[in-house]
């Protein structure tokens, strides 16, 4: 486009398309592949890289010290992912391979695999159809800077990194514990994993490379190699405590893989806020608005501004209000989309509250084409509600707006004159509570993406949790 003729007006469905289709991330994530690759023919390359449809498979690093987990963690991630598990193990046990015979030869005479032919042990693994198709994590994988920097120049670019840690006297007790089967080669623990079978108890031997000296010059090496290897992988990496129960370290881990990274991609929040009255939208949104210029809506709000301005809308919305009767959806959605339709609104993004209340007003909604790409909903308890709205007090005189028990009034004379909104009476307030709640788990059916927030704490922390979602991309729901 012309850059002299801007202001664009540029159609909601180009963006709006961009967005659903992920049509930025495909062009960023080919864009990458070309620059790593360097293809002499990049039309082909991108073609073969298109029909792999791969871009989202897991690709992960699981590092930490000896005893800290991580062969498990990996293990359970593989099964719940369903993706490739490579261990320097399996990697040498390959079979028809040349590289991973001559790795297994070096390591039966050292002990250890060089770097190179390790590298390139893992680029040939990768190569198989099936860490293409399901995705790989790297359990150990690398152990050194300069493994991790072999790994990058070949273009294997992890998207998850997560190490573990713990303090050294518990790794130390633990990796004593150990106990190995030699007929089966299964791995218990004195401790956390003891066998019940008097047979197995009996045949338990312990590994080699586990007396507390060992372990302690095995931990002193991974800590020089650890704190060289973590900044190969900023913002991509997460530590993670494994001095906690292994359950809990799985699903942090989990969760953690299962998050996309923020995207450099264009994108114009159109975000809907649900909850039930006095959740604290208004401030939310008000806040959004301040931060991100977005266009602040409230649907009650226009309502009563088309009736103060005598506009068009408001001769329609009168007669409701003078008879207080709920005004038509259909009204509502002209008042709407009048707004929404906006170039402001287009450009900078928008975030609404008070509007759907219910399925067929979210359908309407949709229909018009105005569908919001955040949706969450603020969950907050029928006692904090109460509290929050029928302490509030308004002085006739001033118009100060006060609460008794977060904002009292000054002085004695101020509260004696004090006013109760009959909107906040404890009657009115739990009406609206339960026909919020009688719709709320329709709605959120329909907005299948939406995230719920316990909006029962500090509205800041609240806020955070809402700026979170809106800048990252939306989670991946667990299977």
């Amino acid at each position: 486009m012309d850059a002299t003729s801007a202001p664009h007006r540029i159609p909601p469905e180009m963006p709006e398309y961009g967005e659903t289709n992920q049509i930025f991330e495909i062009m960023q994530i080919m864009l990458e592949q070309l620059l790593i690759y360097q293809p002499k023919d990049p039309i082909p390359f991108m073609i073969d890289h298109l029909q792999r449809d791969n871009d989202n498979v897991p690709k992960i690093v699981i590092l930490g010290p000896p005893a800290s987990g991580k062969t498990t963690i990996a293990m359970w991630l593989c099964k719940h992912l369903n993706s490739s598990l490579l261990t320097k193990e399996n990697l040498m046990s390959k079979a028809f391979s040349h590289l991973a015979a001559e790795a297994t030869r070096h390591y039966q005479k050292s002990k250890v695999v060089p770097s190179r032919l390790l590298v390139k042990l893992i680029q040939e693994r990768l190569n198989d159809k099936e860490c293409i198709q399901r995705g790989w994590i790297l359990d150990g994988i690398p152990e050194t800077r300069e493994q991790a920097l072999m790994i990058q120049t070949l273009g294997i670019a992890p998207r998850h990194v997560i190490v573990l840690s713990a303090p050294d006297m518990v790794l130390i007790e633990r990796n004593m514990g150990k106990r190995i089967d030699p007929r089966t080669g299964e791995i218990y623990h004195t401790t956390f994993d003891w066998p019940p079978e008097s047979e197995i108890q009996n045949r338990l031997m312990a590994p080699d490379g586990i007396s507390e000296l060992e372990t302690a010059q095995k931990l002193l090496q991974y800590h020089r190699n650890i704190v060289r290897i973590m900044p190969s992988y900023p913002k991509i990496l997460k530590v993670i405590s494994s001095d906690q129960p292994c359950v809990d370290v799985f699903y942090q881990a989990l969760t953690y893989v299962q998050t996309k990274h923020r995207s450099n991609a264009p994108f114009t929040p159109k975000v809907l806020l649900c909850g039930p009255v006095g959740s604290g939208k208004s401030l939310q949104a008000a806040l959004l608005a301040q931060k991100y210029g977005l266009i602040n809506f409230c649907c009650g709000q226009l309502l009563k501004e088309a009736v103060a301005n005598k506009s068009r809308f408001g001769e329609l919305i009168q007669p409701f209000f003078e008879k207080e009767m709920p005004v038509p959806d259909n009204v509502i959605l002209k008042v709407l989309t009048h707004h929404l339709s906006q170039y402001d609104c287009i450009q900078r993004g928008w975030v609404l509250h008070g509007y759907p209340r219910d399925l067929d007003q979210a359908h309407l909604l949709e229909s018009m084409g105005y569908k919001p790409n955040r949706v969450f909903f603020l969950n907050v308890p029928l006692d904090s509600v109460i509290e929050r709205l029928t302490l509030r007090r308004t002085d006739p005189v001033t118009g100060e707006r006060y609460h008794l028990l977060y904002k009292p009034p000054p002085t004695i004379e101020i509260q004696a004159r004090l006013l109760q909104n009959p909107k906040d009476a404890e009657e009115q307030v739990k009406l609206k509570m339960d026909m919020f709640y009688r719709n709320s788990a329709e709605l959120e059916g329909f907005y299948k993406y939406a995230i719920t927030i316990n909006g029962d704490q500090d509205p800041y922390t609240v806020f955070e949790y809402i700026e979170s979602g809106i800048i990252n991309p939306l989670p991946n729901k667990c299977p």
